[in-house]
């Protein structure tokens, strides 16, 4: 069999690339000095007290968008970080009544201090108690409050591509409260590409207004019930953003809660673009399904496993690579310090075995 050269692929991947352009929705935003606080990041084991899932019974009513915003209000935070070379500001859930919260893991990274401002204004020392970098996911933790007021979780594989949803956050940091904007589902399942090793799949697209400061905050439906946590939108488009889907989202915080302080998801520092049966055919290329890379981070894994521009991974130690979403999977499961081999197609007849040792995600 004839294997065509790959050098074609960045051309038609130039649109996929274009999502490389996102805006991150979390802390651009100036923020009041009065919330800047400090914290210390202490991850002790704690009780498993899982995030309030939703029991709505068949035909319920639906809320309007004001009864909606007055009964989620109370369950969302404003997050100030201090991150040293300034400070920025994003968007919370509250997940249980001892003062665990759900936001981005991009709105507290790097941050020397959180600090966490509540419905009725009272201000609180959070700390970094839980993460997950491959999926965006942080649990920030407060002691000391009472009253606190979980959220509603709902079925985001539920969702219908049309259906009515209202996006809540603390948008550009603005004094006042959370700001609301409505919308659509506009898509479901996408991937976008973001920084190397950072692409996020499973998204949830909507057309709700996402702004800088919105991330962490709830993607809400019309019945009160968290179906995505906002997290990035797109500069070089209008109205298109992207929420976690929470079923997602709830698997992760479970998981980190139960289980305690676990190992980061390893890095391998790819990006690229799937390689689609319908592009696969359009190029001519050796196969049918892969992740074909177009970035590559140097002096990450990859790069000194020997992994190339226009490599198609096709296979991570046994685990078959069809898609951006199988890699996400597979890195984490690997934690930091794991031996993987990877298998790759390379220019025009070449199946390539390399080695390579994951690391920890480096600090931005």
């Amino acid at each position: 069999m004839t294997i065509r050269n790959l050098s074609t692929l960045p051309i038609i991947v130039l649109a996929a690339l274009a999502f490389a352009l996102l805006a991150v929705a979390c802390t651009t935003a100036t923020v009041d000095d009065s919330l800047v606080g400090s914290s210390e990041n202490n991850p002790t084991q704690t009780p498993v007290v899982l995030p309030t899932t939703s029991t709505r019974a068949d035909g319920i009513q639906s809320l309007s968008t004001p009864e909606l915003v007055e009964l989620l209000t109370p369950s969302i935070v404003q997050i100030a970080v201090n991150l040293g070379r300034g400070q920025g500001v994003g968007t919370g859930v509250i997940l249980d009544e001892e003062g665990l919260i759900l936001t981005n893991w991009h709105v507290v990274e790097g941050a020397q201090t959180i600090t966490v401002a509540f419905e009725d204004g009272t201000v609180a020392e959070g700390e970094l108690f839980r993460r997950d970098t491959q999926l965006d996911l942080a649990i920030v933790r407060v002691t000391g409050q009472y009253g606190l007021k979980p959220a509603t979780f709902g079925d985001s594989d539920a969702l219908r591509i049309g259906e009515d949803v209202v996006a809540i956050g603390h948008a550009l940091g603005l004094r006042g409260g959370p700001t609301v904007s409505k919308g659509v589902v506009s898509a479901l399942d996408r991937t976008i590409v973001g920084e190397v090793g950072g692409d996020l799949t499973g998204l949830v697209q909507t057309d709700a207004a996402i702004n800088e400061g919105n991330s962490g905050g709830p993607l809400v439906n019309m019945f009160g019930e968290v179906v995505g946590i906002n997290t990035a939108k797109i500069n070089i488009g209008d109205r298109i953003g992207f929420a976690i889907n929470i079923n997602a989202a709830k698997t992760a915080a479970y998981s980190l809660i139960a289980q305690g302080p676990v190992p980061p998801p390893g890095f391998l520092g790819v990006g690229g673009v799937d390689v689609t049966r319908a592009l696969a055919r359009a190029l001519r290329l050796p196969v049918g399904e892969g992740f074909g890379v177009t970035v590559l981070e140097p002096g990450s894994p990859a790069a000194e496993a020997g992994i190339e521009i226009d490599d198609i991974i096709i296979e991570l130690d046994d685990f078959e690579i069809t898609r951006g979403q199988d890699l996400t999977d597979f890195l984490r499961d690997h934690p930091s310090g794991t031996d993987i081999t990877i298998k790759v197609v390379r220019g025009s007849e070449f199946l390539v075995t390399l080695n390579a040792t994951l690391i920890e995600r480096p600090q931005r």
